[in-house]
């Protein structure tokens, strides 16, 4: 069990944007000084930022260019990481449980730790949910890491490599892509399809023709797509999918996944040999009942306004895998970036004044609007603030502020001296690489 002997040791558990900016910073405030020990304890060795995986699977995005060395970033900002998963919690010794890390063959490379706490900040952010619907376990794809948006590339490119090849003509449905699920992610994902679909032609792929052997659909359950989103929002996005072409159904729910494509309630069927599940989400299911904490029913752990558990003061919660209530009703704060962010802001503050046994200040979500990017078509969205009130914005500028919300993510990172460099550099070399991942 690793723990230095006197210093207050505050575990984060989940190095998604929220729990890594808030390993960045209370390494700066806190463990720079010695003030306290903070750990950092991650599945993966790199972080990519969530909402850029739609952009990673369709290859519009390499995400080695853009991913961050938890190793290494811990070094620069004061904190130690360590790989593994978090399996259970020992609440009366104050322990977080690390199941064994295994490589490919199944060969222990890590065995089971345990790491002591003082204050255990839990930050897992939130998984796709299936809703345990016939066949999508077996035959659809997810994009909730790196891993599994860059394994949905490559099928994605072997198949226009196939298709490209194969002496016969491309046949139904061979190089269709069905999107279950119109949030962002699922809008998103269409339209950098879309883009790619035309890049594989401009570099050779050139016997497939787009118009003809490609087709994307987005399946809906709801009765418009964005449906979290504002409706000036919603038809301003659908209006520019049916520009693209993109087939978009509303209204349908599917009821169940085959290799051919999907069944859907009304007795629909789409065919697709490429099917991704972007339906709904909920916390990891190992949350559910971790050593009596509170959970709802979509595994996340129930929080204070202060974040903390209803449980356990001692363990608090943040981003998707956390059930905050908003004042003045039954809603909690929804599953956005933009609340992880402020999430981990506030805690920041909290651990200082935990650290002084004052009192913690309460999180009271702001909503500072919502953008959508339709690869470099464009951008759609509302933008919000006391002065403006909401605001619709469109076009360039929307694209600008959209790549300012991931520019300000890694400036809380890296710092803005180095974002400004690394972004030269990606200006610089553009034409030397290809526009798309091509391997």
């Amino acid at each position: 069990m690793e723990q230095t002997q006197g210093a207050h040791h505050i575990i984060i558990v989940g190095g998604g944007a929220g729990g890594l900016e808030l390993a960045a910073r209370l390494g700066d405030k806190l463990g720079k000084q010695g003030k306290a020990e903070i750990t950092l304890i991650d599945v993966s060795l790199t972080h990519v930022w969530k909402p850029l995986l739609h952009a990673v699977a369709a290859g519009t995005l390499d995400s080695h260019d853009d991913d961050i060395d938890y190793l290494a970033l811990g070094r620069w900002r004061h904190f130690r990481f360590r790989l593994g998963y978090m399996s259970g919690l020992d609440r009366a010794k104050h322990e977080v449980i690390v199941a064994p890390t295994l490589d490919e063959q199944g060969n222990e490379i890590i065995p089971r730790r345990t790491f002591r706490y003082d204050t255990l900040i839990i930050a897992v952010g939130s998984v796709t949910n299936d809703f345990g619907t016939e066949g999508v376990k077996e035959h659809c794809m997810f994009l909730d890491s790196r891993d599994q948006a860059d394994r949905f590339h490559q099928q994605l490119l072997r198949n226009y490599l196939h298709a490209h090849t194969q002496p016969d003509p491309v046949h139904e449905g061979q190089l269709h892509v069905a999107i279950v699920g119109a949030g962002a992610t699922g809008v998103e994902l269409a339209a950098e399809l879309h883009d790619a679909s035309r890049q594989f032609v401009a570099y050779g792929l050139d016997r497939i023709t787009p118009e003809r052997d490609v087709k994307i659909s987005i399946i809906e359950a709801a009765d418009r797509i964005l449906p979290a989103l504002p409706p000036r929002i919603s038809a301003a996005a659908r209006e520019q999918l049916r520009r693209l072409g993109i087939q978009v159904f509303t209204g349908e729910q599917v009821i169940r996944a085959t290799p051919e494509g999907l069944y859907t309630s009304g007795g629909r069927f789409i065919p697709a040999h490429m099917k991704v599940w972007a339906a709904g989400i909920k916390a990891p299911q190992f949350l559910r009942d971790l050593d009596g904490l509170e959970t709802n029913h979509r595994n996340q752990l129930v929080v204070n306004q202060s974040l903390q558990t209803t449980r356990d003061p001692d363990i608090f919660a943040l981003g998707d895998c956390a059930a905050c209530p908003q004042p003045g009703g039954d809603q909690t704060v929804p599953p956005r970036a933009q609340a992880a962010h402020q999430q981990a802001q506030l805690l920041v503050k909290s651990m200082g004044l935990r650290l002084a046994g004052e009192p913690l200040p309460v999180y009271v979500y702001r909503d500072y609007g919502s953008l959508i990017s339709l690869s470099r078509y464009t951008t759609v969205g509302s933008l919000m603030g006391k002065l403006m009130g909401r605001v619709m914005v469109e076009g360039f500028l929307a694209r600008m502020v959209y790549i300012f919300l991931y520019k300000r993510h890694l400036m809380a990172l890296h710092g803005v001296f180095r974002v400004v460099l690394s972004s030269l550099a990606n200006v610089l070399k553009r034409g030397s690489s290809p526009r798309m991942k091509l391997h």
